[in-house]
């Protein structure tokens, strides 16, 4: 009761400073003060795309060192491909800002490919990472083209399924990151319990971790996330991941992937680290009475049951990272959304299964869902079913006055 009456005070303190203070931040002394109590914790971010306040000098520093990474483009030369999706971090990550999310609507150079196989008589997922899964690269480069005669990876024969993600946005990554398994296991309830169609589970990966990021909560820690992601959109390898995507698990041929691995540091990859994880939470827009009315028909009708609007961040040797409310707005679990938007398994989820995504920066998003299908938020909302099912049919009766109040509110995230 204690854990649900302090996110109720958080989410009501967090409407309180929905119009952020979006001044410069400035850098914290080196020793930290004493964590203030969680009613003087929300993070009120500084403008979009900024890092969070609180941050040392030698953190601001590794935070700019990072976007500088973030932003540059590789080459065969330097460490592109032999498979690949972008040629850097930020031509995916780039709306509004370096660091946001992707766009698709200039061809669809920022929608993904993933493909795995899942054997429903025993639930078990094959990522198809053996034979070039789960993410399926969009483009090769020339030395490889020309070696294979193709210009995009095949679908593994193998899989059974195939889906497609848009880029996610970033901001907040870092906080979500150093929120405590507890507070995320709390809300788990597999089995239903308290009967309110609501059965939120966690993903775990194989050695046992709680996963947190990923479409599918298949990754446990950010720093893993952003290893992998290198070498699954860039092809490029690094210390935490040294593995070159192939096609068909087949092995390079000589002089197709010319640098040796890893093909960038460990100190590249901290600073690109750096970046996603000092990356704030995007500022709130006004909220006003219609808004504000519009929160409490969020959770009147059952959106907050998954989209939980407050986490809260533990212990951590980062300041700025230490005992944050977080205005999240997600459960970081599993849930089933229905038969339509099913696609792939990952680690423990089934292919309708799908962590609940975060709704910080919703507003800057331009297509919806985990696929883009969606066009509007209300479209999203009734594309909902399985678990999300009741809370849509809430949506569907709420009053014209009512349902504008809610997308007023979701338009200030």
């Amino acid at each position: 009761m204690l854990r649900v009456n302090r996110s109720t005070l958080l989410f009501a303190t967090l409407l309180g400073v929905a119009a952020c203070d979006t001044s410069a931040p400035t850098a914290a002394p080196p020793t930290a003060n004493p964590p203030a109590p969680l009613s003087q914790s929300v993070v009120v971010p500084a403008s979009l795309g900024d890092a969070l306040r609180l941050l040392t000098t030698a953190q601001r520093r590794q935070f700019e060192v990072g976007r500088a990474m973030f932003q540059t483009e590789f080459t065969p030369e330097t460490g592109l491909g032999p498979l690949f999706n972008a040629v850097s971090c930020a031509s995916c990550h780039e709306q509004p800002v370096v660091g946001g999310g992707g766009s698709i609507e200039e061809g669809g150079e920022d929608v993904e490919l993933h493909a795995t196989a899942f054997h429903g008589g025993t639930t078990q997922c094959d990522d198809l990472a053996a034979v070039g899964g789960q993410v399926i690269q969009k483009q090769l480069t020339p030395a490889f083209s020309a070696y294979t005669g193709l210009t995009a990876e095949p679908i593994p024969a193998a899989a059974t399924d195939s889906g497609h993600r848009t880029t996610p946005d970033l901001f907040g990554f870092g906080l979500l990151d150093a929120v405590p398994d507890a507070e995320i296991l709390a809300r788990a309830d597999p089995l239903d319990r308290n009967g309110d169609g609501i059965s939120g589970r966690p993903n775990r990966t194989a050695d046992g971790r709680l996963g947190r990021f990923g479409r599918k909560a298949q990754a446990a820690t950010l720093r893993e996330f952003n290893a992998d992601a290198f070498v699954m959109e860039m092809g490029v390898t690094n210390p935490l991941n040294q593995t070159e995507q192939t096609i068909g698990g087949l092995p390079l041929p000589p002089g197709i992937d010319p640098l040796p691995e890893p093909e960038i540091s460990l100190a590249q990859l901290d600073a690109v680290d750096a970046f996603v994880r000092f990356l704030a939470p995007p500022p709130r827009a006004l909220l006003g009475l219609l808004g504000a009315r519009g929160a409490f028909v969020f959770s009147r009708i059952g959106c907050a049951s998954c989209h939980t609007p407050v986490l809260v961040t533990g212990p951590n040797p980062v300041r700025a990272l230490r005992f944050k409310a977080v205005p999240a707005f997600t459960d970081l679990l599993l849930h089933d959304m229905g038969p339509d938007l099913a696609d792939i398994c990952l680690g423990q989820a089934q292919p309708a299964e799908f962590r609940t995504e975060p709704l910080m920066g919703l507003r800057f998003a331009t297509t919806f869902l985990h696929d883009g299908r969606a066009a509007t938020i209300s479209q999203a909302i009734d594309l909902h079913d399985g678990e999300g099912l009741a809370a849509r049919n809430r949506f569907v009766r709420l009053t014209a006055f009512e349902r504008a109040a809610l997308l007023k509110f979701l338009g200030s995230l």
